[in-house]
């Protein structure tokens, strides 16, 4: 639709000198998420992809689970006051026989990082609403050298990113280290729910032989939306969140953190890191 970048006018201080010029930003849009036409959750996100976004979203709240629970998705005609339409509202329609969560005002507002629940709730909450397991058998192994590599060719798929420099981004690859899907969102949690959507609306779910690559920090959603799809690595270029960690010490999931070059932090499932032998603790 043309709108993932924006022109705005800024004024330039270089080095002293002062002048007037356009510049590309990244759009930022709210978009409505309807289930089965009743209003369930606004977000904040960089347009494009939006029926992945909302399929994805819906998985990480333990909706859907595959592509036979979709009927479709549709973008809201008349959604504003003179009837045109804003292209900001998705409704989502699930197959017959598909379970439905009681959603109110109060639902499972654990997926935001900064919902106030205590830890245990939230741990509680995702595993009493996870459709798969992180059941990689044999377990996925990744070597350290293969990490390393990641936040480079995640950083060449961001197209946007060069024009804006405002975007985060997350990547799948597969085990030995190619990318199979890359999305950009304003919002990590939503370049992610665009992954895992585009996922479930190939029938690909679950995502058992897979990395999952963030700019960024590891938050707990972020991991709990991993878990959800049955993604048994994530890895980050910055730093998790003590939730996260619990969680993923608590499912399975191989965490790692400040991926920087060689360096990183492993902080559970080391279990899928292909050391070298013998392998060397500090």
């Amino acid at each position: 639709m043309g709108r993932v970048t924006e022109r705005r006018k800024v004024l330039r201080i270089r080095d002293g000198a002062v002048s007037t010029r356009p510049d590309t930003l990244v759009a930022e849009e709210p978009l409505e998420i309807r289930l089965n036409g009743k209003p369930l959750a606004i977000t904040m996100r960089t347009p494009g992809d939006d029926f992945a976004l909302a399929a994805g979203f819906l998985v990480s709240e333990g909706v859907l689970a595959t592509a036979a629970d979709l009927r479709n998705i549709v973008y809201c005609a008349g959604a504003t006051a003179d009837g045109s339409n804003t292209y900001n509202v998705v409704d989502v329609h699930t197959a017959p026989g598909v379970a439905l969560p009681d959603f109110t005002l109060e639902r499972n507002v654990y997926t935001t990082s900064s919902c106030g629940l205590c830890g245990k709730a939230s741990l509680d909450a995702v595993r009493t609403t996870a459709r798969w397991t992180i059941a990689d058998t044999p377990p996925l192994r990744v070597t350290p050298e293969l990490l390393a590599g990641l936040p480079d060719r995640l950083r060449a798929a961001q197209r946007v990113f060069d024009r804006t420099g405002g975007l985060h981004a997350a990547a799948l690859f597969d085990e030995d280290g190619e990318l199979l899907d890359t999305r950009e969102d304003v919002g990590r949690h939503n370049a992610v729910d665009k992954l895992v959507g585009r996922a479930l609306q190939s029938g690909a779910l679950p995502l058992s032989r897979t990395i999952l690559m963030v700019s960024g920090r590891a938050s707990f959603e972020l991991a709990q939306k991993a878990v959800m799809a049955g993604i048994p690595v994530l890895a980050a270029v910055s730093a998790p969140s003590s939730l996260a960690v619990d969680l993923a010490a608590e499912t399975g999931l191989t965490l790692v953190g400040f991926l920087r070059g060689a360096s990183m932090n492993v902080y559970a499932g080391e279990h899928r890191i292909a050391l070298p032998e013998p392998a060397a603790r500090g």
